[in-house]
């Protein structure tokens, strides 16, 4: 791994803060010898129960018991009898039609019903509208089909009919209602007390995906509303079309249904049939709000606690997504994890209540994860949202450095202490760039900056020196590019190489296919490989500027003043040090920090500042806006302190024969260093180690 090697090299070539010789160990030997618990912004470990119960779930009614819609009042209409009882047999007829069944038994009942539906809907319209306009709608309705079924589109802007204005409310509201049940394929609107009738372009969207049948009755089932009543789809073995058809319901409708497949009640292994079941989404109850909060309250948020065991993060949250019905985006967190580690996180998931949530415990635990502290709450999480993590780590096989010949407890004492009292730098972990791969994480956010999608995709599905399915599946994409034959490959887990290589069958392996590949990936995650090699520049950047001007703050300098800090400050709290003040020593170096790449920041104006400009010329860089407007990426980057301190540290040196470890035999004699500390939010505590140990791990 000849890639992997040069980085590790990179890697050891950064400098460090402190002059203590240090000593070396392993850390990792096993995820329980690595615990991290994320501190939330009030100072509380999450893996802790919170005060407020966990059986919130009875807090979120079942999605199917929403609030029923208001019916018409229609016993207080001026209809002479005869004619309220035709209104009346319709108001009934519409109920009973949208519980849509796929079984072939009932299909002659709901044919005949459907048939008398129709019937009494045209005496509605016979009722309100006078001859010539009840003939001019219909002429409408047929000139709307007939140009939808030919090969001409409706060009311009869209057709309009109008019935005029109808004064009484109710008539209007009756109006509309069997307007849409007799002609799903048009839309009413409103406009004072005009009624507007358009085609329904929406309608024939679905048309591409569905049957005609099919939309006509999708689109009776959205009109009538009907409390705790479903629509399904006719069974689909296509994977694929049934994934456009879900796309279709939630980008249009998302906010009033949901969407979910189900095995056909007569399944078997030889017939793999699945059917889409839409129903309606939950409402609540409430008083007159203002139009933002109505919207914010339609969205169901339930936020828990994510205990992972040796898995990466992104690979979790797909999990969750496959086994909950959701998509990777809906999940939001305020910081990465580790891997090779037990990580407990905060996480917010959105469109899942708490008891669906809870419904999934078991099925997680095979893959070792469990959640906790499920509770209903009104927003996302963002990144950074957190005050930092807490660290409980063992180091295993504990020695001197090569040559030295001290007594190794005296260094490790002197070595903690010394990064107690001093610090360490600050820089990203190896974690960041994918330690261990070939392909770094840095690499493929260099191609997107560099508007190379093709380069970023090949470089993202490049294989390890591994065989195994998934790099076997790989190696194929490679060779090959054939997105199909890797698809089938790929194991089912591996959620963003699938999403990856289902958008190249889809678009191709062309430079616009590849863009719109990397849609299939969260916008954080995109961000990700841009924010990695921003990361890689400033751990360069703070080692040249320590090993140029050590701890001494200089002119040109960046500081920042406030004493609170963390990544996200603007550059107009930026303070570029002067000659007086350096003279001065007016600050320390604890308060430098450097630009972590993007279109807002500044640079430093002495030796430093003209490193990274070389550094982007030398990555082809130098005209770079830090934009990707392709991918809708914007980089306005930040600020990084160059040193940080670890909180609340303390350490204690013990027998490995006293710190059990799973699956290995440990020789009694061995020391293992137990030590757990605090950092504030985006600091690594392998880079914390190093430090203190003086020794790449």
């Amino acid at each position: 791994m000849e890639e992997d090697t040069h980085y590790r090299i990179r890697f050891s070539s950064l400098c460090f803060i402190n002059e203590h010789v240090g000593f070396q160990g392993t850390i990792k030997s096993s995820p329980g010898d690595f615990i991290v618990i994320e501190i939330d912004e009030q100072g509380q470990l999450v893996n802790k129960a919170i005060d407020e119960p966990i059986n919130a779930v009875s807090k979120i009614p079942e999605l199917n018991n929403f609030a029923k819609k208001p019916k018409l009042d229609l016993q207080n209409l001026s209809f002479e009898d005869g004619s309220y009882q035709e209104l009346n047999t319709l108001s009934k007829c519409s109920d009973g039609d949208q519980n849509h069944q796929s079984n072939s038994e009932k299909e002659d009942t709901i044919s005949d019903r459907t048939s008398k539906c129709e019937e009494e809907k045209a005496d509605v319209l016979n009722f309100f509208l006078d001859e010539k306009t009840n003939e001019l709608l219909n002429q409408f309705a047929c000139d709307v089909k007939e140009k939808w079924n030919s090969e001409t589109e409706l060009i311009g802007p869209s057709p309009e009919f109008s019935l005029g204005r109808i004064l009484d409310k109710n008539q209007r509201a009756i109006l509309h209602s069997a307007i849409r049940q007799k002609f799903p394929f048009l839309i009413t609107v409103g406009k004072n007390s005009e009624i507007v009738i358009k085609p329904n372009l929406e309608y024939k969207e679905l048309c591409h995906l569905v049957s005609e049948e099919e939309a006509l009755d999708f689109f009776k089932y959205l009109d009538a509303k009907k409390e705790n009543s479903k629509f399904t789809f006719k069974p689909d073995a296509n994977k694929d079309h049934r994934k456009a058809v879900h796309h279709f319901v939630n980008k249009k409708f998302g906010n009033l249904v949901e969407t979910k497949s189900f095995p056909e009640q007569t399944y078997s292994a030889g017939d793999p049939n699945v059917v889409i079941t839409v129903r309606f989404r939950e409402k609540t109850k409430h008083k007159k709000r203002s139009l933002l909060e109505c919207q914010e309250r339609k969205v169901i948020y339930t936020a828990f606690t994510l205990r992972k065991e040796n898995l990466e993060m992104f690979e979790a949250i797909g999990f969750l997504a496959l086994k909950l019905g959701v998509i990777p985006s809906d999940f939001t967190y305020a910081g990465l994890k580790d891997k090779k580690a037990i990580t407990y996180q905060a996480m917010v998931v959105r469109k899942v209540t708490p008891e669906r949530l809870k419904n999934i415990e078991k099925e997680i635990e095979k893959k070792r994860m469990n959640v906790f502290n499920i509770r209903s709450v009104g927003k996302p999480l963002r990144l950074g949202q957190l005050k930092g993590n807490h660290f409980n780590i063992v180091v295993r096989n504990l020695q001197n450095q090569i040559n030295d010949s001290a007594n190794l407890k005296e260094r490790i004492f002197e070595a903690i202490e010394n990064v107690k009292n001093k610090g360490f730098v600050n820089y990203y972990g190896p974690q960041r760039f994918g330690k261990g791969r070939k392909v770094h994480t840095d690499q493929i956010g260099l191609a997107l900056l560099k508007n190379e999608m093709v380069k970023a995709i090949k470089l993202f599905l490049t294989p390890e020196d591994l065989d195994d399915p998934v790099n076997r599946a790989k190696k194929y994409f490679l060779q090959t590019e054939d997105a199909k034959g890797t698809l089938s490959l790929m194991p089912e887990f591996k959620v963003r190489e699938r999403a990856l290589l289902e958008a190249l069958h889809r678009f191709g392996m062309t430079e616009e296919g590849c863009i719109q590949a990397w849609f299939s990936f969260p916008h954080s995650m995109r961000l990700f490989y841009i924010h990695a090699y921003s990361s890689k520049i400033w751990n360069e950047a703070a080692s040249y500027r320590l090993e140029t001007y050590g701890s001494k703050v200089v002119e040109g300098d960046l500081i920042c003043l406030d004493e609170d800090v963390d990544e996200h400050f603007p550059s107009t709290k930026v303070h570029l040090v002067t000659e007086e003040e350096e003279s001065a020593n007016t600050y320390t170096i604890h308060q430098v920090v450097l630009p972590v790449l993007g279109y807002n920041i500044q640079y430093p104006k002495n030796q430093v500042g003209q490193w990274y400009q070389e550094t982007l010329s030398r990555d082809g860089l130098q005209t770079c806006r830090f934009k990707v407007p392709t991918l809708k990426l914007n980089v306005p980057g930040c600020y990084r302190q160059i040193l940080k301190h670890a909180h609340n540290l303390s350490y204690q040196l013990m027998g490995d024969h006293d710190v059990k470890m799973e699956g290995s035999h440990i020789d009694e004699s061995t020391l293992s260093l137990l030590i757990s500390f605090n950092l504030d939010a985006s600091c690594y505590a392998t880079v914390c180690l190093r430090e203190v140990m003086k020794y790449d791990i």
